[in-house]
């Protein structure tokens, strides 16, 4: 396996290493495997989930504790796939499916309210730009 250490991965992933065992320490990633002398090695695939967390807080503008709620409804939603295929009672598993898909419901109804604030911010900016291209062209 190729490992990857907690410097490269901050370089990778444009965070500090701080910020990396803060989001180890709040659970939006896993404990990394360490070596024999407590060195954090990363995956690849930590590296991925590290981008998607940026990529939700940087670009989406989720909040980290907006992003720990999606995270923990993903992690649900995959243990009782597991769950929901090896077991014969489903009655319990029901209730709980539908609590999750209230919540994937409101997690998408709150992202397309952040994608239309910013469309209008898009659109503003546009406005914007084209009223100084005008006076430019004066």
């Amino acid at each position: 396996m190729n490992w990857i250490k907690i410097d490269e991965v901050a370089k990778i992933t444009g965070i500090t290493k701080r910020a990396i065992r803060y989001y180890e320490e709040i659970g939006l990633i896993q404990q990394p495997e360490r070596s024999d002398g407590q060195v954090r090695l990363y995956t690849e695939k930590d590296v991925q989930q590290i981008k998607r967390v940026v990529d939700a807080k940087e670009v989406l503008g989720f909040s980290l504790q907006e992003v720990q709620h999606f995270l923990s409804i993903k992690e649900r939603i995959l243990e009782h796939k597991e769950q929901y295929e090896t077991s014969r009672d489903k009655t319990f598993q029901q209730s709980e499916l539908e609590e999750i898909a209230v919540g994937l419901i409101e997690q998408r109804d709150m992202l397309q309210e952040k994608m239309e604030k910013m469309k209008s911010f898009q659109d503003e900016l546009k406005d914007l730009n084209q009223k100084v291209e005008s006076l430019l062209n004066v």
